[in-house]
């Protein structure tokens, strides 16, 4: 009786049934690695986490409060708002008056914040290349991008989208509002459009003393 063969079988030899069959893939140019798909996945997976943890960390190096020159100061002559300051009066930028500033200073620059509104930090002013040797600043700046007088000065949009100042409106409670005083190693070249994300960008680098003063006011609903 005549011997069938299998495909794959060598006459003359008895298969042997313990040894299992390879499928070896022919012109692929590849071979398929155990578990790759679960090593690809891990890998973008560790990249994505690597890459959320470096904007996390960039973000808060951003927010990091910068330290206070001690022999620099800015001031305005209350802890709490009078009205005439804020969006229930007048809304008239206050008095504010600077010492200690450096001799090798160029430009001056102020930043109102709220760091309490409702959504994040508000801003409520951005003036910059005040000059250097400026003590006082008299209420009632005007609202215009390009101030000749009583300073001079350059002023840019607030968080309401307007020029110049405008103070606090809260919408309840009680809420801080940071001055911030930079002073500078040169001048700006900003389009009075600048918002306060612009600013700071151009700032970097330049910044010789930082100081700031917070005072407060609240509203009822």
């Amino acid at each position: 009786m005549p011997t069938v063969i299998g495909a794959g079988e060598t006459p003359g030899l008895i298969p042997n049934p313990e040894v299992k069959p390879r499928f070896v893939p022919r012109c692929t140019g590849f071979r398929e690695v155990p578990g790759s798909a679960e090593t690809v996945g891990l890998f973008f997976m560790r990249l994505f986490l690597a890459l959320i943890l470096s904007a996390l960390f960039l973000c808060c190096a951003e927010r990091a409060e910068m330290p206070k020159s001690p022999e620099l100061y800015i001031t305005v002559p209350f802890s709490y708002f009078p009205p005439e300051y804020t969006c229930d009066g007048k809304d008239l930028s206050p008095p504010i008056e600077i010492y200690g500033v450096r001799d090798d200073a160029k430009s001056l620059v102020i930043v109102l914040e709220d760091p309490d509104a409702p959504l994040g930090v508000f801003t409520h002013w951005v003036i910059w290349n005040i000059p250097p040797d400026t003590k006082k600043i008299p209420e009632g700046i005007p609202k215009e991008p390009m101030i000749g007088n009583p300073i001079r000065a350059v002023q840019g949009k607030n968080d309401f989208g307007k020029f110049g100042y405008n103070g606090p409106c809260p919408p309840s409670g009680v809420h801080r509002y940071s001055f911030k005083l930079y002073v500078l190693d040169t001048t700006l070249e900003l389009s009075p459009s600048a918002t306060k994300m612009v600013l700071e960008n151009a700032m970097k680098g330049h910044v010789l003393q930082f100081s700031e003063f917070t005072a407060s006011y609240g509203r009822s609903k």
